[in-house]
């Protein structure tokens, strides 16, 4: 898949197919038991890697990368999740999730910098609409205040946002690198996640067989393929769009949390849902549009 060619429609949809698996996040972790961050990590890149090297046995081969694309691979995998995590543990939860939601905006502004990319105004509107109903979900429509206390926390997120926006921007300079490199990737960084968990933290293994299938499904899904498909999106797709469409991924994440009974739905959650989805198809408004818009050209 990664080697073909795509359209860019088509690019788009794959990478937005990461956005659906990653909603699954929070509601998997949530399942997952009391692991600690690091090792939790650990276990769910080891077996995102392993599932993507049975997946695309080929990926073997694309791990002999030089090494700015293992750095910006690894690099990019480990250290969002290490500042994300960070951050959840030396902030609020509110805070740290919404600077930390800063990224899918970062996205649409860092792509201006892309050679052929053109960044529009229904771009950054849709982005900002979006992260408007970010707001709500991450809030609940409650409001939010930093406490200079918790610093430290914030600049975690803050690097946390940033690292993932630089990572996905960047990843498209790279759009010469197999996407199946992701494998190798994944398993670096569940190396240095393991080496981090042993250093830092006590060892917490799931007390049943469901926190054990949670944290398979973590690595299945979340963290394996979602990485992969990911790669593709913001490589071929329209990077703007994707960043937009991205502020769905903590809308959808608290709606399953909510069919799990882990939350419950509040109207502000309805407001969000409108907003999230205006913005997405503002910002994909062209990418939406462009083919019916040519349609009725030729037609007439």
């Amino acid at each position: 898949m990664a080697s073909t060619p795509l359209s860019r429609r088509m690019a788009t949809l794959i990478g937005f197919s990461a956005v659906l698996l990653w909603s699954l996040l929070a509601v998997l972790t949530a399942a997952s038991g009391t692991m600690p961050a690091l090792q939790l990590m650990a276990i769910s890149f080891g077996i995102g890697g392993l599932f993507l090297l049975v997946l695309r046995p080929g990926s073997i081969r694309a791990m002999r990368q030089p090494w700015p694309v293992w750095l910006l691979g690894v690099g990019g995998l480990f250290g969002y999740h290490f500042c994300y995590f960070l951050a959840l543990r030396s902030a609020p939860p509110v805070e740290a999730g919404l600077i930390n939601y800063l990224w899918p905006l970062l996205i649409v502004l860092f792509s201006a910098l892309l050679p052929g990319e053109k960044l529009k105004p229904v771009h950054i509107i849709g982005a900002i609409i979006a992260f408007s109903g970010a707001i709500l979900v991450v809030t609940r429509g409650q409001g939010f205040g930093f406490d200079p206390r918790y610093g430290l926390g914030y600049f975690a997120a803050l690097v946390a946002a940033v690292s993932w926006g630089v990572y996905s921007v960047l990843s498209r300079r790279f759009a010469a690198v197999s996407s199946d490199a992701i494998t190798g990737f994944c398993l670096g960084t569940a190396l240095l996640a393991g080496l981090c968990h042993f250093a830092l933290e006590p060892t917490v293994w799931p007390d049943n067989p469901w926190q054990w299938a949670a944290a398979i499904g973590l690595g299945l899904g979340p963290v394996g393929l979602a990485f992969f498909v990911w790669d593709i999106g913001v490589k071929q797709g329209d990077i703007q769009v994707l960043g937009a469409a991205s502020y769905s991924a903590p809308l959808l994440s608290t709606l399953i949390l909510c069919l799990a009974g882990y939350a419950s739905f509040t109207p502000v959650l309805g407001i969000a849902c409108l907003l999230i989805t205006l913005g997405a198809v503002v910002a994909a408004s062209e990418l939406l549009f462009r083919r019916r818009a040519g349609t009725a050209t030729a037609g007439s």
